[in-house]
């Protein structure tokens, strides 16, 4: 039963988790952090060894896993870090490992 909840009420689990999974990609959400609106040439500036386009490409896994959000300024595309579903599944992910450890303690 409470893996189902656990799905039910964090739906893009899988898409945060695997954003977290790769190490450029939690590179930018520190950059974010750090200085949050940025465009993707000042993203890139502080991505040495990564492509325009592979930091392109990991923004759009950030984006939709919603850790990511974008506003125009003008022309310019800014990027904002949101670590309010980042915080919310892993708090969720570690209430149930808790909840299940309680009940074997008890059991």
């Amino acid at each position: 039963m409470v893996a189902c909840y656990f799905c039910v009420m964090a739906p893009n689990m899988d898409e945060i988790f695997k954003a977290l999974g790769e190490e450029s990609r939690r590179k930018l959400l520190d950059l974010l952090l750090f200085r949050n609106g940025r465009t993707l040439t000042e993203l890139c500036d502080e991505m040495p060894g990564v492509s325009r386009q592979g930091v392109s490409k990991h923004l759009g896994v950030l984006e939709r896993a919603k850790l990511v959000k974008v506003k125009w300024r003008g022309k310019e595309k800014m990027h904002h870090l949101d670590a309010a579903p980042m915080l919310d599944t892993i708090w969720r992910w570690i209430n149930k490992h808790q909840r299940a450890r309680r009940e074997k303690a008890r059991g």
